[in-house]
């Protein structure tokens, strides 16, 4: 992480455009927010699209709005995320997931910073840093021809992998310290966890990464039982991984 922050500290100044991948739920959306938070455009805003929650037919709305009946339905402008982000940061999540279609256009404003509204044409000059994440593996992406390879390139001009929690279990502690603090004074609690709980926490594989930790942690702050209930987390852990690593039985016919 601390070779990800010496990146993040040499984009600041540019307006290059940030491609960061890594699984789900490894921090790629503070990554985002630290980068927009060092970058020039740090007094603007911050917009983000989760290209995966948006219906794929209201996206091309969504990113670049839509002009008074455009389609049925729409009654009034309305400016699309991408304008509202202009002097600000564009952070585009899993943009695996936009359509070949829309691939075209966002790589149209990555050009030349310039798009038009769904039914409109004329064109409105955007100035934004343009971040992006995914968890999924572009390449075979680009390769089964669900994402353009044009798209790609001007994506990874500069490109971040956050490595999942299991990889920096050293950071585990400062992490749980972190939201023990947050859930403390969010719900007036003073939860203290002791270095057994704090060491068992260290130790865990952590599948959903740096979001599981957090939830695991809003538990033991809320509940009497958050600790009880992690221990039962770590043991269904381990009998899962022994089950999957049992020597198969042999019978005899």
């Amino acid at each position: 992480m601390r070779a990800i922050r010496t990146v993040v500290e040499n984009i600041a100044d540019t307006d290059v455009t940030v491609l960061i991948r890594g699984e789900s739920g490894v921090g790629k959306d503070f990554v985002a927010r630290a980068i927009h938070a060092a970058s020039v455009y740090r007094q603007g805003p911050f917009i983000k699209v989760n290209c995966a929650a948006i219906p794929p037919g209201l996206l091309e709305s969504e990113l670049f709005g839509h002009e008074k009946g455009a389609f049925t339905g729409a009654y009034r402008r309305k400016p699309g995320q991408i304008e509202y982000a202009n002097e600000g940061t564009i952070y585009l999540d899993e943009v695996a997931e936009l359509p070949l279609a829309l691939q075209a256009k966002l790589l149209d404003v990555l050009q030349d910073f310039q798009f038009s509204r769904v039914g409109g044409h004329a064109l409105l000059d955007v100035d934004a840093r343009v971040i992006a994440a995914t968890n999924r593996h572009l390449e075979e992406t680009m390769a089964r021809g669900e994402f353009r390879e044009e798209l790609y390139y001007r994506l990874t001009m500069v490109e971040i992998q956050v490595p999942p929690l299991r990889e920096r279990r050293e950071e585990i502690p400062g992490l749980v310290a972190r939201f023990l603090a947050e859930f403390n004074g969010r719900y007036g609690r003073q939860k203290h966890l002791s270095p057994e709980t704090i060491k068992r926490l260290t130790e865990y594989s952590w599948p959903d990464n740096v979001r599981e930790l957090e939830n695991v942690i809003r538990r033991m702050v809320v509940l009497t039982d958050g600790e009880q209930a992690f221990e039962a987390l770590v043991a269904r852990s381990q009998n899962d991984h022994a089950t999957a690593h049992a020597s198969p039985v042999v019978t005899e016919s």
